[in-house]
């Protein structure tokens, strides 16, 4: 019997849009299908090397003319809480933590339309209804969960949706209460994530992407043992003042040098099957 191996996923580039991060700059996106029985392996290889899951969906910058997003991940050995960060860990110290199958409530997506009309109305998910909400929470081929955080009066005030990879916790979106600022819950929820990776023996939290410049995106660099995919590889962040967010036309490698550097997982039916 003649047999044939899986074809291998098929990479696409977006067309450029407004970049949410940096004014004045487009965006461009290098993607793939998320999708049937090697899922898993795919979304474990491509984490590893920059990627970031959207529903069915693995993608990272591919812009023209600028690098400067970076995907980051705090290695869970590494990182030290500042004081800052232990008085929010005190602070929050009333939370309770329950970690659900990705189903979408009437709750949470209440929850989501606070949060984004009072932080990112002009953004790109602004307009988003109830059925967009439960696809982005429901429509996932992995290991996900929704991990929601309650206050002593029972109240939801916080919501990630989070993958388990191989290697450690991805937090693919948060959000939460936004008449709660002094509570820092975007912060309590990271540390949270690292303590729950740290029980489960996993070695890392990603955190999407970092971008020098962008105040959006600055709370990122201030955790310890942040590391950044920079060069085809992770390396520990130094001083984030020395990461540019220039635009330099050759910043970028062309498509297919991007897609020819990528290590795909072993695609191979198991012995017997």
């Amino acid at each position: 019997m003649r047999h044939t191996l899986p074809i291998a996923p098929q990479f696409y580039v977006t067309a450029p849009q407004p970049c949410p991060y940096l004014d004045g700059r487009m965006e461009r996106k290098l993607f793939t299908a998320l999708q049937g029985e090697n899922a898993d392996k795919l979304n474990n290889a491509l984490s590893r090397q920059g990627f970031r899951r959207s529903q069915n969906v693995l993608y990272r910058p591919s812009c023209a003319e600028c690098s400067a997003c970076l995907s980051a991940r705090i290695d869970v050995d590494a990182f030290q809480p500042t004081r800052s960060q232990k008085r929010i860990q005190r602070r929050n110290g009333n939370l309770t933590r329950k970690a659900n199958s990705p189903w979408a409530t009437e709750e949470q997506y209440e929850l989501f339309r606070s949060y984004l009309d009072a932080r990112h109305a002009d953004g790109g998910m602004a307009d988003m209804d109830v059925f967009e909400f439960a696809a982005m929470i429901e429509e996932t081929p992995i290991r996900s969960r929704v991990i929601e955080y309650t206050d002593a009066a029972k109240r939801l005030i916080a919501v990630s949706l989070t993958d388990v990879l191989e290697d450690g916790l991805s937090m693919v979106y948060s959000f939460y209460a936004p008449d709660m600022q002094q509570a820092s819950l975007g912060t309590h929820m990271i540390l949270d994530h690292i303590e729950i990776a740290r029980e489960a023996g996993l070695p890392y939290v990603y955190l999407g992407y970092w971008v020098p410049g962008s105040q959006k995106m600055g709370y990122k660099a201030n955790f310890s043992g942040l590391e950044i995919y920079t060069g085809g590889k992770w390396q520990m962040m130094k001083d984030p003042e020395a990461y540019s967010a220039t635009l330099h036309p050759l910043s970028t490698d062309p498509i297919a040098e991007q897609v020819a550097n990528i290590s795909l997982p072993d695609r191979r039916p198991a012995p017997g099957k």
